[in-house]
């Protein structure tokens, strides 16, 4: 039986089955499930969400439960004895990713098709916990890095299987959730990245952590800002350019946060040419990981659909980062594109014999001839029945002559094509 009760009513043992009140006011990334644990209690209590609704049948009521102590009439008053000095409040508990079950750790390589299921998983399970991070620093706890470290443990193997799985993945976000799913798939590419550059297992694992914490100090800007549908203003600009400092305090009173991600948090939009912000960095100034981290929160920005601009393809993406000269680490973008190819997946490419395709996966030994999905004629200008080639091989009989512009075809759907690798 489904109640409403206020928030200062619930106890341990209760079943929620929702929360009223702003979403941002919730503590849990999840609303239905019984709460066992005393630390999501008092989060719970201290959120601000006014009402509750409780399910009786699948767990406890408010009779059943210890209920909030009722008030003391006036005239029993002096036979109440005088309460126990109440301690002082400990203090508030760290933000850490709830548990779920962990993901397969495999790291055997995959191709595309066979990935995309796993990496689905990932992407899924990162969105939810990085959710109930980021609310829960918006609430003012500190950020328990440790408690981070499986989740990007759980990433990095889906990028060692298949690196275009998971990043292709976590590029198709909403307007409503990209300040989460940026941070996954910049958690992604930074490991991505740091494979490229022969970087050790550990310091690996660290950037993928740096990505996944770069952007909690958006946490701390007015909500009207960050989810703000049209260009910002100078002024709204002016309070976006301070979420860098404000990440890099707040995860410098975290726990166990490397040194690594409280650099990435404060200097990821600095330029090698010194026009960055918030210090005016210039070249050798800005750490290697904020240079690697500058060159991977841009592309996801610009290939993600946000409030005010609609996503850019990702080859055309890449190919006007490549002109922002003094913007980005030259050594580190050759790598970048190695990462996610000279035509990434999901790319509009133009076959020399006519054809239309969409790219499906990476040939890590040629760039320029990835496996594609061709669909479309442009001498009949209609669908053609589809088919899968990969035009790295002899047999092929194909290759790429440039990349197209999916706006220019009207096509709207291009990523069910890559999607059913």
């Amino acid at each position: 039986m489904l109640k409403k009760i206020p928030t200062a009513q619930v106890c341990l043992g209760m079943y929620l089955h929702g929360l009223e009140g702003s979403w941002l006011s919730h503590p849990f990334w999840k609303t239905k499930f019984v709460l066992t644990d005393p630390a999501d209690l008092k989060a719970l209590h201290i959120s601000g969400v006014p009402f509750c609704w409780i399910d009786s049948s699948k767990g406890a009521d408010v009779g059943g439960a210890t209920p909030a102590p009722a008030p003391v009439p006036a005239a029993a008053a002096a036979a109440v004895p005088e309460p126990e000095p109440v301690p002082e409040a400990a203090p508030e508990a760290p933000a850490v990713i709830r548990s779920e079950p962990p993901l397969s750790l495999d790291t055997q390589p995959a191709t595309m098709g066979e990935e995309l299921e796993r990496a689905t998983q990932v992407v899924n399970k990162s969105k939810r916990a990085v959710m109930s991070l980021f609310n829960e620093a918006r609430l003012g706890k500190a950020v328990d890095a440790e408690q981070c470290l499986p989740l990007v443990e759980e990433v990095a193997s889906s990028v060692v299987r298949n690196p275009s799985a998971l990043i292709s993945l976590a590029r198709l976000k909403t307007k409503d959730d990209y300040t989460y799913m940026h941070s996954v798939a910049v958690c992604a590419l930074m490991v991505s990245l740091s494979r490229q550059l022969g970087l050790d297992e550990a310091t690996t694992r660290e950037a993928g952590l740096a990505g996944l914490l770069h952007d909690v100090g958006k946490m701390a800007m007015p909500l009207d800002v960050l989810n703000k549908p049209g260009a910002l203003t100078d002024a709204e600009f002016d309070i976006m350019r301070g979420h860098p400092a404000r990440g890099y305090e707040m995860l410098k009173d975290g726990t166990a946060v490397p040194e690594s991600a409280l650099d990435v948090a404060l200097h990821h939009h600095e330029k090698m040419d010194g026009t960055g912000y918030p210090k005016k960095l210039a070249g050798e100034a800005i750490s290697l990981m904020s240079r690697m981290g500058a060159v991977c929160d841009v592309y996801d920005a610009i290939t993600s659909n946000r409030p005010y601009k609609t996503a850019w393809d990702p080859a055309s993406s890449l190919a006007r980062m490549a002109q922002w000269k003094g913007h980005f680490d030259p050594r580190i973008f050759q790598a970048f594109v190695k990462c996610v190819g000279i035509y990434p997946v999901g790319t509009l490419v133009k076959l020399q014999s006519g054809r239309l395709a969409v790219v499906l996966d990476q040939n890590t030994t040629a760039l320029t001839a990835p496996r594609v999905r061709v669909f479309y004629s442009t001498k009949s200008q209609m669908p053609i029945p589809t088919q899968v080639v990969d035009l790295s091989a002899a047999a092929a009989g194909d290759r790429i002559i440039g990349r197209e512009d999916p706006a220019t075809w009207g096509f709207q759907r291009l990523d069910e094509l890559w999607q059913t690798a």
